[in-house]
C-alpha cells in the first residue's frame, strides 16, 4: 500500500466537507489526514487529503471527487513535485534529569518550545511527515503526554497552481461554474 495526496479546490460553504468525507466512507476508504482552509478567494477552500491504497484506489477517488458539485479542481499532489508540510504540537513529560536532553533534541530538530513548566515541555514542530514521525518516536521514551497533528498541507513546486494556472498565464485562480439543469 502507498500513500497518496489529493489536492482539491472546493466551494467554501457548509456541507461540502461532509459530502467529501461521506464519499470516502461509502466506498470504504479511510482518510489518513485531511486539511482544509480558506484560500485567497474567501469563496474557495483548499483541501489536502491523504489516503492509503493503490493506484486504482487513487484513480477511483479522484474520479468520484470530480463528480461532486462543489468540487472545482482535483489533482494528485506528487510528493517530489510538491512542497508538503505538517504541524505537530507535542507535550512531553520532563523532570530535572531529562529536561536538557529534551531541549537539545528539540533544537536538533529545529522545533520551537512554546510552553515550559517543571513537569512538561510543549513543542511546535513543522516539516515533512518523516521528520515529525522520527521526532515523535524519539520522544516516546520520555513520555508523550499529548499530541496533536494538523495533517499534511501541500502546494505544487514552482509557479504551477492546483487549478492549472501559473505566473506566466497571468490569470487569477477562478471558480469553475457548473451548468445547471433546467
Amino acid at each position: 500500500m502507498k500513500k497518496y495526496m489529493i489536492g482539491l479546490l472546493v466551494t467554501n460553504k457548509y456541507g461540502v466537507l461532509t459530502r467529501i468525507a461521506s464519499l470516502f466512507a461509502r466506498r470504504g476508504y479511510n482518510i489518513d489526514t485531511l486539511t482544509v482552509g480558506e484560500t485567497v478567494n474567501p469563496q474557495v477552500s483548499r483541501m489536502t487529503i491523504m489516503i492509503t491504497g493503490n493506484d486504482h484506489d487513487r484513480d477511483q477517488m479522484i474520479k468520484q471527487l470530480r463528480k461532486l458539485h462543489d468540487v472545482h479542481f482535483v489533482k494528485e499532489m506528487v510528493a517530489e513535485k510538491s512542497v508538503c508540510r505538517e504541524l505537530v504540537l507535542l507535550k512531553v513529560a520532563t523532570d530535572r534529569s531529562n529536561r536538557q536532553e529534551i531541549i537539545d533534541a528539540a533544537n536538533v530538530f529545529r522545533n520551537k518550545i512554546i510552553d515550559y513548566s517543571t513537569d512538561a515541555i510543549t513543542m511546535e514542530l513543522t516539516g515533512e511527515m518523516k521528520k515529525l514521525d522520527a521526532f515523535i518516536e524519539l520522544m516516546k521514551e520520555y513520555g508523550i503526554l499529548e499530541l496533536g497533528r494538523t495533517g499534511v498541507v501541500s502546494l505544487k513546486r514552482g509557479d504551477e497552481c492546483l487549478d492549472g494556472t501559473n505566473s506566466r498565464s497571468l490569470k487569477k485562480p477562478r471558480v469553475r461554474k457548473r451548468k445547471t439543469e433546467e
